[in-house]
């Protein structure tokens, strides 16, 4: 682990924090409605479908493909200045799940639409001696 210094950590609230406290564990999950059974990410306090506001955390494969991507050449903030240029992707996991991340800098020269991807875990130490982890994910090798 290394300190987090400069780049910006999100804030857990009562409806992510099961998202967090999971990725501390190396685990991916999202919420799964009780009331229609469908699958979201970012976590939220209600379905969009169905409106029920009841969900159960539910684990993920972390294996997905890229849906869509964005190779940024200019640093939007500091903590990222010294990684340009940078791939921001959004990726569709197996379960049918999308989520927002950046890749590491050796894909971003192999970034393609449709490419396999899988999830892993980049722990933070805090000041505090606090750890934080950042579910990110990188491209898979193809077999």
């Amino acid at each position: 682990m290394d300190q987090l210094t400069a780049r910006p950590r999100p804030t857990p609230s009562v409806f992510s924090e099961g998202f967090w406290a999971a990725a501390r564990q190396h685990r991916l999950v999202v919420q799964r409605c009780d009331g229609c059974g469908l699958l979201r990410h970012y976590p939220q306090p209600m379905c969009p479908e169905c409106h029920d506001d009841s969900w159960t955390w539910t684990p993920l494969s972390g294996r997905g493909t890229i849906y869509t991507f964005t190779v940024t050449h200019q640093a939007f903030h500091p903590a990222w200045a010294d990684r340009v240029p940078f791939a921001v992707v959004t990726i569709e996991l197996e379960e049918g799940v999308r989520m927002v991340t950046d890749l590491p800098p050796d894909d971003v020269d192999h970034v393609a639409i449709g490419a396999p991807v899988e999830c892993w875990f980049e722990d933070h130490e805090l000041a505090d001696g606090t750890t934080f982890t950042f579910p990110r994910f990188r491209l898979a090798a193809t077999a």
